[in-house]
């Protein structure tokens, strides 16, 4: 069994210029030189701004640097586990939400990026009562295996069959082109999506 995942560090990850923003002057053989050090944990905290975010309807309030990812917004300060961090480079989409609609990579989305844009996760894109159709067709057609990176799929889905009418399977292919499934769920994916485009009309 796989152990438990730990929190999302961004300065682990991602914009790591933000660790190094000082610098002193120390005398060496040639002469003085410039060393960068890293900034301590009272000047990060001091870069923070306070970030009001609408995600699935509800108003949030997350205070954070603001070139944090707003991925880790979602994980570490609202609680939400739908999007998944996978590769931290937007080139596998398991960590993709809606911004006002549009598809994005939260990974590499920063929280200054986000402006009044309504946030909607997989936990918004329907309900138990009332599932998205692309959620009762995952079902129906048992694409689950283990489950990681069914966010980025039907997230991606979700935007392209509201834009898009009757797809043709060309389409759909590109549409969802590169995302990543290691579980090797493709085919039944496609059958998936295209299911959804028939209950959508």
């Amino acid at each position: 069994m796989l152990g438990a995942i730990p929190k999302l560090n961004f300065r682990d990850y991602a914009f790591p210029c933000k660790r190094r923003l000082t610098t002193r002057s120390r005398s060496s053989a040639t002469g003085r030189q410039d060393v960068i050090r890293r900034a301590t944990a009272r000047e990060l905290h001091a870069m923070n701004q306070r970030f009001t975010l609408t995600v699935n309807g509800k108003t949030h309030t997350v205070d954070a640097d603001p070139d944090m990812p707003l991925l880790y917004a979602l994980r570490n300060d609202i609680g939400l586990n739908n999007p998944h961090f996978g590769c931290g480079l937007a080139q596998c989409g398991a960590c993709t939400v809606h911004l006002d609609g549009r598809p994005v990579s939260s990974c590499v989305t920063p929280l200054c990026a986000v402006g009044q844009a309504k946030i909607v996760t997989l936990a918004g894109l329907g309900t138990p009562e009332k599932p998205h159709p692309l959620q009762t067709a995952y079902i129906e057609e048992q694409v689950p295996q283990c489950g990681y990176c069914i966010n980025g799929w039907l997230m991606t889905a979700a935007a392209f069959l509201r834009d898009k009418k009757k797809p043709s399977e060309a389409e759909i292919k590109d549409a969802l082109s590169g995302l990543k499934c290691r579980c090797g769920t493709h085919i039944s994916i496609l059958k998936a999506v295209k299911r959804a485009a028939e209950m959508m009309g």
